[in-house]
Parts: structure tokens; C-alpha cells; sequence
């Protein structure tokens, strides 16, 4: 090993040992090199560093590049033009990694937490999203954005792209399908590989975009046709980067797992056989993460124990099958099909608590009191048998049904009947306790697609929640405080679930538009999640609510995971994280191995039982995880959420359109459910699908936004477009390849808001803008002529909904997608027995409306009321317009 002579300075490298334990021919420490630079305070060579730290030999003078180049790649030192290094932060330059928007612009985010910058689309030409640059801060833009411009790309994210192949001049593109790429990339014919246009492809870029050539690529894969049946799914899996297929290693892994379970493993463990746990699920779950059983205490009370699968037995940290859970970060659910974050042979045997098997689980044991208190929890490792695997709809029709529906339930599930109905006395209290907690519940829709013969979409219809829904619920509600609690107490590394309160001007903006309807939000600055609640309650029932819950959803933060507790603003608790699905969310695993390692120690805590005999764990083997470790999982499982999140949106966007293209032309009645500075977005009742009255097809009147009372407001008319406002609309096209559905507008009914029965908000004259009463004349004199430009909304999930129910549908396709001018068929009316058909009569305009700069709709959208489909007019021409399903759905932990 070649020794190193002390730098010319004579200050010694504080990181040598560290280094010379590392390589063969060690050099300085990055810091020492960052030190150095930092001192001499201007900007230097590479063989001025190397002079400089005393590094002569070849290997040195190689080490010490490779080194300067790594440094750059990290966003460390940025290479000037002329060669000289200097660190990054002595230059005024951000490191960070680019989110891109469908309409062309884009942010870079900064990896030192500081606000996002503003990149134009034409900085935006020369980068993918996900590649990580050095930008500088050129200044602030008009809407108060701190503005960037990139000075280098560090790190490309993007080496392959899934779209659709399409010829173009001189050569063909590809179009991807992931909106936040808006790059094209060119292939030449030679790389075509056997794709033929229309085609999904996979491409691989072989040359990077730059601000003065676009990207280039070659056809690696063809997925298929445009509408080959589960493409939409397919797409979605390789747009997103959603892993789905497992690696040499992991299968190798799992070669070693049994059928069932060891009797070896079962040892040391505390003995549950004999209670009757049971799995209550949707029809469709094939993987079984929690069990539970309820009994009443003689003292008042309940003793409540909840069972989860014990993941952690099986997988170790930094395994194959560890770090193919990272990479995957949580399970994804399509329609009919699952991309699991761990294999099979785990998620739907050794670890799914199937009935009448014998499983391992880790069991959080909790006392509720009368009042519905968590008065005291402790966690142990057990070994169970499940008594039964229940459904939602079992459970529920048991508890709602009288003696016939009881004894028939006794007769199929002998001695299961006493603990469901002390579970649900128990759910009972535990709903009482969270309205005086103050925990927000919002009232909002999920749907679920049905699938008739041949897989043909038949109808999009609402879940319901039943009693047994909430029990479940409530439990898991439970069990994650208790979890909580013990990581806080004990200083444990783990992942919180967070979520914090709504910021300031959110909150300002939200009151602001609660003033203008005469209604307010108590807690001054900083309301509590009991006045969002009260303030819910009040509405409950009367026209108003759905358009106060969807503003309000809008000014709430995500949720995320981090390893510092912040609370949980959304449930009102003080800590909160996810402990009850570790088969299907890392963050419930780690979670898992922090209470199996404390369990195993010798760490005195009233809140475990060991088992006389079970081995200690070793921390280091069984709990490496460091705060930097924690920090860096937690951005990136809150990053896997979001993707499986977006991912799944995809799929039901691409599935209602699908849907919808054999009704253009079609009028139905519906509920505005978001408005936009570029029109609005309608409902339709009882269809559950979302799509954009773009503002260039109202008629009459210059439209202007108001971002305070969520309205498009007629400049002469005094007319009003407010979000649920009732509404009849025309179908008036689908663009399947970017998920919009455009209507026209029909009729509309001003300031009436859906047919819900219940408390009235403050009188106002329907279509009444400040004063002004509707009138009939229109302004046709200088209205410009010609739509707005094409831009789709952007939307992300509000707050912590992990889904109960893990039903899953498969689509069916067999329509092509068509933006262009159709008639309406004559049979179009088949499968919708509440639409009436009239003649035929042309659809005329008198006036256009200016166009907007933007398309960026807000998130959320408020639950359609009742309603039916209206009488039918032919197709007019197909504009590509602005489109996005959304299903927000409960807070809750589970």
C-alpha cells in the first residue's frame, strides 16, 4: 500500500483511517477535498487539487479524477467551463431532481428542503423528469415562484420510455405515455425492431435530450396494440416504473421457504390457537394481513387483541427479498390484478392469515375502556389459527339481520357470533371517542368498475361501507396508535405516519371563500381538526356540503412517512403510524422488526411479553437503520405510495374513458365538481365519471375566474359556474391516449346546487354575481374565436387513505379511442335505461369566450348526487379536453 505524504498546507485528512480501510491506494476524503476547495476560496484544476494534497503517482492522479467526477455526479463540485472545480454552494447553485408537468413546464426540487424552482418548458427541453441538475435561481416570476434555470445535468434518470409510436417527419416518434415526460423521442427507421404506428413500445434512449436537440431512442420492446385487452394496465406498470418482475436472487430466496409453517418457528412464541381469531376482508382479497378478536371485561371494558401477519420472521434486512420490498415500497392494485411487494408464496401463504392454518403474527394486545380510551397495550410474538375468513358483506348483513340471518350465520360459523357483536359495541364507543376527538371525516365516494360477459365495462357504480367496514377500521385505528406510542417511548428507528397541518395561506384562502358564503371556520390562525369537523357537521345534509368538503380537501398537506413524529392532523392524533400491513407497505414491516428486536432484548418495558427460552436478536443484523438511513426511507416509500397512487389513477382514467366512447353525443345531468381559470369539470350522476366544459364552449359572455368563491363568473350576464352547480351536458368526445373526455354544455341551472335534502346555506338569487342578476342578452361584439390551448390539470392525493377494501376489477376493451366528429348510434341508449332519445337538431353558437393560459385544475372532487341521463343530440366536433378521475377517499390509518 503506497503511504500518502502529508498536503502541502501540512493538515491532515480527519477521514485517512477511513479511507486507507476502504482502498488499496487511498487519497483524501471527499471532505478533506471540499475543505481545501472551501479554503483557498477560488476555483481550481484537478492538478492544482492534486499539487495542492501532495498526490504524484499515476493511480493517485486516476483516484483523484474519478473521485472529482463522483463529486461532480453527487452535486458536490460543479466543473466550470474551463475546467476548474469549485463546491457547488460557493457558486450559487441548488442541487435537486426534476418533476416534470404535463404542460410542458416543470420544478426542480432542491435536496436541501428549500422551495421548489420554476422551470420554463424551455428549460425543461433538455431534461427528463427524475434527472437530478445543478440550477441556479435566476429570480422570481410573476406568480411569486422562485424561478431556475439548469446549469448542468448531473444524474439522467431515464434510459428507457413507454408511449405510442407515431410517424413523424423524416422519422417516427414515440409519444410517452407518462404525462410528466412531454419529451418526444426520435427513431430512426433502422431502429424500429418490427414496431409498426399506433403501437404501445418501450424505447431506449440512446441519446439524451439537450436545450438544442430532442431525445433519440430505439425500439427495445413492442407491447402491443392501442386497445389489446389489459394494456392499459401494462402501460401504466412500465410508465410508472412499478417493478413486476422478481430477480434471479429473490426466486432463489424463496426456494427455501416450506408449505407451512415450522414447527420449530412456532416455539417461544405465545400460544393463540385456541382464540377465535377471524379475518373479516372484501370478497376478493386473497392476501390476509390482520386478525382480530374482542371480548367484554368483567370490570367494563374490552380486551381487544389484533393479530398481524409476522412478515419479519421471514424477510431479513438486506436480503434479495428486503431489498426487492424497498424497491417496491407497497403493493399495487389494478382492476383484477395485483403487483405484490412480495412474492406469493409469502403474501398469499406463509404469511397470509388463511383460515384454519397455523400462522405466526405479531399481536398488539389493548385494553379499551368504557369510554373508549386505549388505557393500556403490550405486543408480543404469537402463533394463531384463524377460525374463519369473513367478508364485509357477511359481517354486515349478520349484525343487520335479524334472528333468521343470526342463527343461519351461527349454523355456518359456530361460536364466532359473541365476539363480532362486542366488536361492534366496541366500534360504537371508539366512533363516540373520535367525534369528541375531533378527527375529520370526510363523506366521499369510492366507485368500483363492473365488468359484464366478455369483460365489457357495464357500469361504474359507488362502494358502500357497512358497519363491518368501520369495525375493521376503528381496530387497525387502534393498533397503529398503540404502535406508535411504543416506537416514541422507545426511541426506536421507524417511520411515522405523518401528516401535518394545513399551511397558512391555505388556511387563509380556505376561510376567505367560507366568508363569501356566509359560513366561517373557528380556531383563528391555526384551526384544530375538531373545527374542520364541526364545521362538516353543521353542513351535513344540506346542498352546500359536498362544495365545502371539496375546497377543504384541497387545502390539506399529503400525508407522508418520516421518521420524525409530527402528528397526524387529519385522524387528530398526536402520533400515528402503520403497523397492521406489513404483506403489503414497508414501512409496517420496519415498524415490525423495531417491536420484534425490542421484544427479543432485554430492554425493561411494561408494553412487551417474552417467552421464556426466545433468543435475543442482534441490533446491528436485525436493526441496522441510522437516522440518515430513516430519513432516505421515508422519502422514498412516500415516493412509492405516490407513484402506485398515480399509477392506479391511470388505469380507472383510461378505463372510464373507455367507457364513455360509445356514448358521445350522449347528454347526461351532473354536478360541477372542480372549476378552473380554463372552464370547469362535471360529474355525471350516477356514471361516476369526470370530464371538462372548456371554457371557449360557453356561450354569450367573457367567463373570469375567482379563486375565492371557486367560480367562472360571467362578465356581462352576471351568470355563474360554481362548484355544485347542477348541470345537463353533452358528450362531446374522449381522447383515450390522454385520459380526457370532452362535454358541451346543455343547460344549466345557476346557484342550484345537487338534489341533497338537508340544511340550506344562505340564501342567494340563483345566477346572482355580486348583485348583478342573470339576464338573456349575449355579447357577441369582440369575443374571440378558436379554443384554448390543450392542457390538462394536475392533481395529487390529499391525505392518509390506505384502502380497506382490496377488491379488484378487470377492464375490457373493444372500442377505439376517437377524438374526432361521430354521430351518436342508434343504439346507444341499450345499456342506459334512464336516457331518453328525442330528434336529432343541430348545435349552434352564438359566442366564444377568450382563452385561458392555463389548465391546471385543483385537486379533489366533491360526491355526485342522484341524478339520470337526459335525451340524446348528435356528436359535435371533439375537442381534446381536460379530464381526470378522482376518488378521495376516508382518512384512516388502515
Amino acid at each position: 500500500m503506497t503511504k500518502r505524504k502529508p498536503s502541502a498546507s501540512g493538515v491532515k485528512d480527519p477521514h485517512a483511517k477511513r479511507e486507507a480501510n476502504k482502498y488499496e491506494n487511498p487519497i483524501p476524503s471527499r471532505e478533506f477535498i471540499l475543505a481545501h476547495l472551501d479554503k483557498v476560496g477560488v476555483p481550481q484544476h484537478q492538478w492544482e487539487v492534486a499539487a495542492a494534497l501532495n498526490l504524484t503517482s499515476d493511480d493517485q492522479l486516476e483516484a483523484l479524477r474519478r473521485r472529482m467526477r463522483a463529486m461532480e455526479r453527487d452535486g458536490q463540485v460543479i466543473c466550470l467551463r474551463r475546467g476548474a472545480y469549485a463546491p457547488v454552494d460557493k457558486v450559487d447553485l441548488v442541487v435537486g431532481r426534476i418533476l416534470g408537468h404535463r404542460d410542458g413546464f416543470g420544478f426542480m426540487v432542491p435536496d436541501d428542503s428549500s422551495s421548489d424552482l420554476f422551470l420554463s418548458p424551455g428549460q425543461m427541453k433538455g431534461v427528463f423528469d427524475g434527472d437530478r441538475v445543478l440550477a441556479r435561481v435566476r429570480g422570481v416570476d410573476r406568480k411569486g415562484r422562485r424561478e431556475g434555470v439548469i446549469a448542468e445535468v448531473i444524474e439522467r434518470n431515464t434510459s428507457e420510455v413507454v408511449g405510442r409510436l407515431q410517424s413523424g417527419p423524416g422519422s417516427y416518434v414515440v409519444m410517452p405515455d407518462n404525462k410528466r415526460i412531454t419529451n418526444t423521442i426520435l427513431v430512426n427507421e433502422d431502429d424500429l425492431h418490427g414496431a409498426t404506428t399506433g403501437q404501445f413500445v418501450v424505447v431506449s434512449i440512446t441519446e439524451q435530450p439537450t436545450f438544442r436537440a430532442p431525445a433519440r431512442g430505439a425500439i427495445k420492446e413492442v407491447m402491443g396494440e392501442h386497445m389489446a385487452p389489459g394494456m392499459e394496465i401494462d402501460v401504466a406498470i412500465r410508465a410508472h416504473g412499478i417493478p413486476n418482475e422478481w430477480p434471479h436472487t429473490v426466486l432463489k430466496e424463496i426456494k427455501a421457504f416450506s408449505k407451512e409453517v415450522p414447527e420449530k418457528a412456532k416455539e417461544t412464541r405465545v400460544d393463540l390457537r385456541d382464540t377465535p381469531l377471524v379475518t373479516i376482508d372484501g370478497e376478493d382479497a386473497r392476501d390476509f394481513d390482520d386478525a382480530v378478536y374482542c371480548e367484554k371485561m368483567r370490570g367494563g371494558g374490552w380486551r381487544l387483541l389484533v393479530a398481524i401477519a409476522d412478515v419479519s420472521h421471514y424477510v431479513l434486512p438486506h436480503s434479495a427479498l428486503d431489498q426487492e420490498a424497498v424497491h417496491r415500497g407497497t403493493s399495487v392494485y389494478f382492476p383484477e390484478r395485483v403487483i405484490p411487494m412480495l412474492p406469493e408464496v409469502l403474501s398469499n401463504g406463509l404469511c397470509s392469515l388463511n383460515p384454519h392454518v397455523d400462522r405466526l403474527c405479531m399481536v398488539c394486545e389493548m385494553r379499551v375502556s368504557a369510554a373508549g380510551r386505549l388505557s393500556r397495550y403490550k405486543f408480543y410474538e404469537g402463533v394463531m389459527n384463524s377460525k374463519a375468513r369473513l367478508t364485509y358483506t357477511q359481517v354486515g348483513a349478520m349484525l343487520e339481520g335479524k334472528k333468521a340471518e343470526k342463527a343461519s350465520f351461527d349454523s355456518d360459523y359456530p361460536g364466532i357470533r359473541p365476539c363480532l357483536e362486542e366488536l361492534h359495541d366496541l366500534y360504537h364507543v371508539l366512533r363516540v371517542s373520535r367525534e369528541q376527538r375531533g378527527a375529520i371525516d370526510f363523506d366521499t365516494t369510492e366507485t368500483r368498475i363492473v365488468f359484464g360477459e366478455n369483460r365489457k365495462i357495464e357500469k361504474i357504480v359507488p362502494v358502500h361501507r357497512n358497519d363491518a367496514h368501520k369495525i375493521i377500521e376503528e381496530c387497525m385505528l387502534c393498533a397503529n396508535v398503540a404502535a406508535a406510542r411504543f416506537l416514541e417511548k422507545h426511541a426506536l428507528p421507524g417511520l411515522f405516519r405523518v401528516h401535518e397541518v394545513p399551511n397558512e395561506e391555505k388556511v387563509t384562502k380556505l376561510r376567505e371563500f367560507l366568508n363569501s358564503m356566509g359560513r366561517s371556520l373557528e380556531g383563528k390562525t391555526k384551526p384544530a381538526p375538531g373545527d374542520y369537523q364541526s364545521l362538516l357537521s353543521d353542513l351535513k345534509g344540506s346542498a352546500e356540503q359536498d362544495l365545502v368538503q371539496t375546497v377543504m380537501l384541497r387545502s390539506m398537506k399529503q400525508a407522508i412517512y418520516s421518521p420524525e413524529n409530527k402528528g397526524h392532523f387529519g385522524l387528530a392524533y398526536s402520533s400515528y403510524a402503520h403497523f397492521t400491513s406489513p404483506i403489503r407497505r414497508y414501512p409496517d414491516l420496519l415498524l415490525h422488526r423495531a417491536l420484534r428486536y425490542l421484544i427479543r432484548s432485554r430492554v425493561e418495558s411494561s408494553h412487551v411479553e417474552r417467552v421464556k427460552g426466545a433468543g435475543r436478536l442482534a441490533k446491528a443484523e436485525h436493526l441496522p437503520y441510522g437516522d440518515k438511513e430513516m430519513v432516505e426511507l421515508g422519502v422514498v416509500l412516500s415516493d412509492s405510495e405516490r407513484r402506485a397512487d398515480a399509477a392506479t389513477r391511470d388505469v380507472d382514467d383510461w378505463l372510464k374513458c373507455e367507457f364513455m366512447l360509445d356514448r358521445v353525443g350522449d347528454t347526461y345531468e351532473g354536478i360541477i365538481c372542480a372549476v378552473t381559470g380554463f372552464g370547469f369539470f362535471v360529474r355525471l350522476n350516477g356514471v361516476y365519471v369526470e370530464g371538462l366544459v372548456h371554457i371557449s364552449n360557453l356561450e354569450n359572455d367573457y367567463y373570469h375566474f375567482n379563486a375565492t368563491t371557486h367560480s367562472l363568473d360571467g362578465e356581462h350576464s352576471g351568470r355563474r359556474f360554481r362548484l355544485a352547480d347542477a348541470v345537463t351536458v353533452r358528450v362531446a368526445g374522449v381522447n383515450l391516449d390522454d385520459r380526457k373526455i370532452d362535454f358541451e354544455l346543455e343547460e344549466s341551472t345557476p346557484g342550484k346546487r345537487s338534489s341533497k335534502k338537508g340544511k340550506k346555506g344562505p340564501a342567494r338569487h340563483a345566477g346572482q354575481v355580486n348583485g348583478a342578476r342573470k339576464t338573456e342578452r349575449s355579447i357577441k361584439s369582440g369575443a374571440k374565436s378558436g379554443a384554448a390551448k390543450k392542457r390538462r390539470r394536475s392533481k395529487k392525493a390529499v391525505l392518509d387513505h390506505p384502502p380497506v377494501d382490496k377488491a379488484t376489477t378487470k377492464k375490457d376493451v373493444s372500442k377505439k379511442a376517437s377524438s374526432t366528429r361521430k354521430p351518436a348510434k342508434k343504439n346507444a341508449t341499450k345499456n342506459s335505461p334512464s336516457k331518453k332519445t328525442t330528434a336529432k337538431k343541430p348545435v349552434t353558437k352564438t359566442a366564444v369566450t377568450k382563452k385561458s393560459p392555463s389548465r391546471k385544475a385543483p385537486d379533489g372532487a366533491p360526491k355526485a348526487g342522484p341524478g339520470n341521463k337526459k335525451k340524446k343530440k348528435p356528436a359535435g366536433k371533439s375537442r381534446a379536453g381536460s379530464q381526470k378521475s378522482q376518488s378521495v377517499k376516508k382518512v384512516t390509518g388502515k
